[in-house]
């Protein structure tokens, strides 16, 4: 496929180096590079999330909070349920 685009400075410096330190023309170096960034994880940064502790909660098991969170819902329906009757 044949197509234009528009490379910010530094991608094309990048490209332009690989060129040199390959021997490629830019055409390849640019295919290449583009090849390497869909099919792997080549610039993508580990996301890590900091866990924090929520203390002690008296009565409430956090490790089932879906099952607390679904009970808590059924609760609420068959609430608003008999208000309606």
């Amino acid at each position: 496929m044949r197509t234009t685009v528009t490379l910010e400075p530094d991608v094309e410096a990048l490209i332009r180096k690989l060129m040199q330190e390959r021997g490629i023309s830019f055409k390849t170096a640019l295919n290449q590079a583009v090849r390497l960034g869909l099919t792997t994880k080549g610039g993508q940064q580990r996301f890590e999330t900091q866990s924090r502790s929520m203390g002690r909660r008296e009565g409430v098991d956090l490790t089932k909070a879906h099952q607390l969170a679904g009970e808590l819902e059924d609760e609420e329906i068959l609430r608003k349920m008999s208000l309606r009757k």
